[in-house]
């Protein structure tokens, strides 16, 4: 049982990482999960503060993750348009099969959507891309690193258990 229960673990830590990235996964809530999981298991004694600190992180990185790029939009002048045009222009740059998509997709997505939807002119259409992209790196650099941060423990529980475990 504690192998499955180790490999669920590790799946959901991956896929925690992944989601950093994808906007449709919520990335640290499933590191988590990971980490959960593991800790259910017989052979690694339960540490009921690392689960609760690394709840509260989790949660909490969950709800900046939605209230930077708005933050930091609005605080470039942007707009609402501008903050879904970054979004939809990141699922764009992942899928399109070019360099840097990843990153260029939500600029580009951004700057559409100030343009197209605002009616807004150049250089302030510009100015609000940039706000919304740095609001996105930002919230994706962060959810990555806890992310990591959560793999990292996962991997150092199992390596400091490892005979029990196997």
């Amino acid at each position: 049982m504690d192998l499955i229960l180790v490999s669920i673990g590790f799946i959901l830590c991956i896929v925690g990482l992944i989601g950093s990235v994808l906007p449709v996964l919520p990335g640290p809530p499933l590191g988590w999960l990971g980490l959960l999981f593991l800790e259910l298991t017989v052979a690694i004694p339960t540490n009921y503060w690392l689960l609760g600190i690394t709840f509260v992180i989790a949660i909490g990185i969950f709800l900046l993750d939605y209230m930077m790029p708005a933050i930091s939009t609005k605080k470039f002048g942007g707009s609402k348009a501008g903050a879904v045009g970054a979004v939809l222009g990141l699922i764009i740059g992942i899928l399109a099969p070019i360099p840097f998509g990843i990153l260029i997709g939500p600029f580009l997505g951004a700057f559409i959507g100030e343009i197209v939807f605002n009616k807004t002119k150049g250089p302030q259409a510009l100015k609000s891309a940039l706000g919304s992209f740095l609001g996105f790196l930002a919230s994706t650099i962060m959810k990555l690193t806890i992310s990591l941060v959560f793999l990292g423990i996962f991997i150092g529980k199992v390596l400091a258990n490892w005979s029990g475990l196997f």
